[in-house]
């Protein structure tokens, strides 16, 4: 079952808690880090990295992130390794985590993060904004558990609720010989009929969602009321060249026309405004 809930008893848990007051709270305003609520427990991402999980046993992060230990200097030799000290708290390794994080996101995670950095429902002035990243809704597919789709962005003044798949330039799954249907096409169908099936739930749960970070970070956004029922392919990643050649003859070529999608070679200049003028949204 599709749930976006976080219970008030919670949200004062995470306010009082020393990591969110002192080192995550700030970052978030700044757009550093992305919180997204889920069923009962917070996820904060950073860098194309889920940074933390926040639910009511605490923080917790994975533990390739955690391992870090007190060091002035960024080399150290075999003989020192003994001596050294591991960090104690989240609070006192946080910059180190956020650096670990960082290292290990892919490709298409790093370039969600952009556009998430840059259009986070707290820390970006814009209409339309990122109101959550990674969805995950159980799969029509017999084959598979979740479909996960990359952004959910929110028009604010329609009031309009829009997903996004992002495929970076590399990806195969954009990719198939001339006038053939390449792989992401299905994929986009699929979570388009998702939406068509689930609307209703996914609108009723995003109106918690947007209740909870309203009292979380004293924000005042209005419930959605509808969802677009396209699915906006986003691809990324690509050169001058690539966008005349390759991308021109073996993408745009074999997309069928009621897809919406949007191509863009550096995503961390996207202007959100283009995707859907671009895209009749």
């Amino acid at each position: 079952m599709f749930k976006r809930s976080f219970n008030e008893e919670l949200i004062k848990q995470l306010l009082k808690s020393d990591l969110y007051k002192h080192k995550i709270s700030e970052d978030i305003k700044a757009g550093v880090i992305f919180p997204g609520i889920r069923a009962g427990r917070i996820d904060f991402y950073h860098k194309g990295g889920k940074l933390f999980t926040f639910d009511k046993d605490g923080f917790k992060t994975h533990i390739k992130y955690a391992s870090v230990y007190k060091s002035k200097d960024d080399y150290i030799s075999e003989s020192r390794i003994s001596s050294l000290e591991r960090i104690t708290s989240f609070v006192d390794g946080y910059a180190r985590i956020k650096e670990n994080c960082s290292l290990y996101a892919g490709v298409e995670s790093s370039g969600v993060s952009c556009i998430y950095g840059n259009y986070s429902y707290i820390a970006s002035k814009s209409n339309i904004v990122v109101l959550d990243i990674e969805v995950s809704l159980e799969s029509l597919d017999a084959d598979k558990n979740q479909d996960r789709i990359d952004v959910l962005f929110f028009d604010k003044n329609k009031k309009c609720l829009i997903f996004c798949e992002a495929k970076h330039y590399s990806n195969k799954e954009i990719w198939s010989q001339k006038e053939t249907k390449p792989e992401v096409v299905g994929q986009v169908q699929r979570y388009e009929k998702q939406i068509g099936i689930k609307g209703d739930c996914v609108l009723q749960e995003y109106g918690n969602y947007i209740n909870a970070v309203n009292k979380l970070f004293s924000l005042d956004l209005s419930c959605p009321a509808s969802i677009n029922q396209h699915v906006v392919l986003m691809v990324f990643g690509f050169d001058k060249d690539q966008l005349s050649g390759r991308l021109r003859e073996l993408f745009k070529a074999n997309m069928p026309r009621d897809l919406r999608y949007y191509a863009i070679g550096n995503v961390a200049s996207l202007k959100i405004e283009n995707v859907f003028k671009k895209c009749g949204l």
